[in-house]
């Protein structure tokens, strides 16, 4: 399966970007993917390929550009340690700096260029994101309600803009939290949330998991937590949009 290449033109200029493209030809649904804070790399664009081999388009943006084309800050081979650490506090500024107006602006950008492509079909898109990205996949699927058919996040603050933040979601989500990030107190005061606004919706912890477990040039990496990942994003997106 292909990668491409790609320049998305945004309010604010143009955002450096990649597709995963399934290799059989036809138009296929969209995939928005936001990736973690620390942004394309071999590990995302493998993540990207494995769910464009089930018949998605996946179009993957770095949605740091203002700072720079990605990777904004040089990343070893394997991201752990005292390195993890010291990239993280590189990172934290940008993060601040990704408004919700921006995030909102460039959604706006994102999926404008993903349902312009040849190559996806019509109809409704998915959001899905990993750690902050998760964050920024609800915040596009919120403000999309007729486009936006699934969301989901994993290991990511989805509820951190609050409660009535979430009022708004329409998409079918799933949202799959580090054993680490959530207790089960704080779970249940999401799922409470969600249904408070209507969400159909599954939002489980994965047991044994930490920060960044679908990751797998981390230290956070899980097998066992990615593959269950892998099940329930599959079962969403394939429940929500049809697979070219």
């Amino acid at each position: 399966m292909p990668i491409k290449t790609l320049r998305i033109p945004t309010a604010d200029g143009v955002a450096d970007a990649f597709a995963a493209v399934p290799d059989r030809g036809g138009r296929h649904p969209g995939v928005l993917m936001y990736g973690d804070a620390f942004g394309d790399r071999p590990v995302l664009r493998e993540m990207a390929l494995e769910l464009a081999g089930h018949g998605y388009y996946v179009l993957v943006p770095n949605f740091f550009y203002r700072h720079g084309p990605a990777p904004v800050v040089e990343l070893p081979e394997h991201i752990g340690g005292e390195a993890r650490t010291a990239i993280i506090a590189r990172l934290m500024p940008l993060i601040r700096e990704h408004t919700v107006d921006r995030v909102l602006s460039d959604a706006d950008a994102y999926l404008g260029f993903l349902t312009a492509q040849s190559e996806v079909a019509g109809g409704p898109v998915a959001v899905t994101g990993y750690c902050v990205g998760g964050l920024l996949a609800v915040r596009t699927a919120v403000a999309h309600p007729g486009l936006v058919a699934a969301v989901a996040g994993f290991h990511a603050p989805v509820g951190a803009d609050g409660p009535d933040s979430l009022a708004g979601l329409t998409a079918r989500a799933h949202f799959g939290h580090a054993a680490t990030d959530l207790t089960p107190e704080a779970l249940g005061e999401l799922n409470r949330a969600l249904d408070a606004a209507g969400v159909d919706h599954t939002s489980e912890i994965y047991p044994g998991t930490v920060h960044g477990f679908t990751m797998a040039d981390t230290d956070a990496f899980d097998p066992a937590g990615t593959q269950r990942h892998w099940d329930r994003l599959l079962a969403l997106l394939d429940g929500t949009l049809t697979a070219g």
